[in-house]
């Protein structure tokens, strides 16, 4: 996957993009647009979307401190990256929107089981453990998926944003 200078340029700004999306709605807990994110670069870039992906991974080590809680995300955004891919890139315009919206509201739905191996790994939890650790955040797992559903609404837009630029910088 050998990158021009262009790509280098274009997938670090939308890395950044990422981050940037990302502090501007902290106030909002468990509310952010990286999913609509990393849908619409997998749809648009597929394999190259890692780029931005890990740059925005990147990014939220070096601000907020590579601690416990960012080794997750090693491989959270990489699982929402694969489900994506695996989708067939003809579907039917009309279901495009809400199937966006499914993937994204369920990859926050499941962001805690996703979470718990490393909380596992790390401090020892029992199998019971991580059912409860699952359990407790739940809800907040839920508030996820409802703002990742509903930020979904995003994702053809930013596709189609996406594909626009692509064709305006190959010239």
């Amino acid at each position: 996957m050998k990158l021009s200078v262009k790509e280098i340029a274009i997938f670090s700004v939308l890395g950044a993009m990422m981050y940037a999306s990302k502090m501007l709605m902290e106030f909002l807990p468990n509310v952010h647009l990286i999913g609509v994110f990393v849908i619409a670069l997998t749809v648009v870039y597929r394999k190259k979307a890692l780029y931005p992906i890990y740059i925005f991974v990147l990014l939220t080590g070096l601000f907020a401190g590579f601690a416990t809680w960012w080794l997750p995300y090693l491989y959270l955004w990489l699982v929402l990256w694969g489900v994506v891919m695996l989708l067939p890139q003809n579907l039917p315009k009309a279901i495009k929107p809400i199937v966006y919206m499914l993937i994204c509201g369920l990859h926050g739905l499941l962001y805690g089981t996703l979470y718990a191996p490393v909380q596992m790994l790390l401090f020892g939890l029992t199998p019971s453990g991580v059912l409860a650790w699952i359990a407790a955040g739940l809800p907040w797992d839920v508030v996820h998926a409802i703002g990742n559903f509903f930020c979904g609404i995003l994702i053809c837009p930013l596709i189609a944003a996406l594909k626009l630029g692509e064709k305006h910088t190959r010239a």
